[in-house]
């Protein structure tokens, strides 16, 4: 009496082969990109403390600082960030290193201060055609910016 053998056939394992394949193609680049942005997310933390500064110089003094020394603000730095500056009208200025050589490295987001009524509302990177846009691509951004 011969016995069936049990198993798989190569067939079927070139099939689950080539559906792991696919997966992988479409999740590394999304991954990839994922770890981007949360890397850019770093220069929106940092400019927390830019924030404070430029909204303690509109409560003193009134009008929006044009300087980082203007805000009392002293430079941030990381290891993503190469600088967090204050520019012309407490407009915030993050920009980024050793992310993406290519895509993100010495590209720049911004902070647009509005005041209305004593309140401070921020525009991320010119969203909505409001602020000073910087030159990130909106992929890239924050997801409170991406909306």
């Amino acid at each position: 009496m011969a016995r069936a053998t049990k198993g798989f056939t190569l067939i079927e394992l070139m099939i689950v082969v080539a559906i792991i394949a696919i997966l992988a193609a479409i999740a590394i680049p999304q991954y990839q990109d994922y770890t981007k942005r949360a890397k850019v997310s770093e220069g929106l933390v940092l400019a927390d403390a830019a924030k404070y500064a430029v909204a303690e110089t509109y409560g003193s003094r009134g009008s929006f600082p044009g300087t980082s020394v203007e805000a009392g603000y002293q430079t941030a730095s990381s290891t993503y960030v190469s600088q967090v500056t204050v520019t012309g009208n407490g407009v915030i200025e993050v920009t980024y290193r050793n992310i993406d050589a290519v895509n993100i490295d010495g590209k720049t987001f911004t902070l647009t201060p509005t005041a209305a009524g004593g309140i401070i509302t921020w525009s991320c990177n010119g969203a909505a055609g409001f602020g000073t846009p910087g030159n990130l691509t909106a992929k890239y951004l924050p997801g409170t910016c991406r909306s």
